[in-house]
């Protein structure tokens, strides 16, 4: 599904997207250079959540928030929620 988007740049941002679309060049549309830019963003916005993730993963297992995995993942995720922040059940 294809929608349109129009958006209005400076003549600088402009010049630079003629600059990097159109013959010579890798994307042979303003457009195709454009979604590109918006892609490679998305992507560098899905690598940090990830990347935040794991280290909030790393931090648990320094404060000894883990649990023992027992094949049932549901269980296990159960189990870790019920410890405090300092890895101490409350239950």
């Amino acid at each position: 599904m294809s929608r349109s988007l129009n958006l209005s740049l400076t003549d600088e941002l402009r010049k630079f997207v003629d600059e990097n679309s159109g013959d010579g060049t890798l994307f042979a549309t303003p457009s195709e250079f454009v979604r590109s830019l918006i892609r490679e963003k998305k992507s560098r916005s899905e690598i940090t959540a990830l990347r935040e993730a794991m280290l909030e993963g790393y931090g648990d297992i320094a404060r000894g928030r883990t649990v023992a995995f027992s094949g049932n993942l549901r269980t296990a995720m159960a189990d870790g929620r019920r410890l405090d922040k300092d890895g101490v059940d409350q239950d």
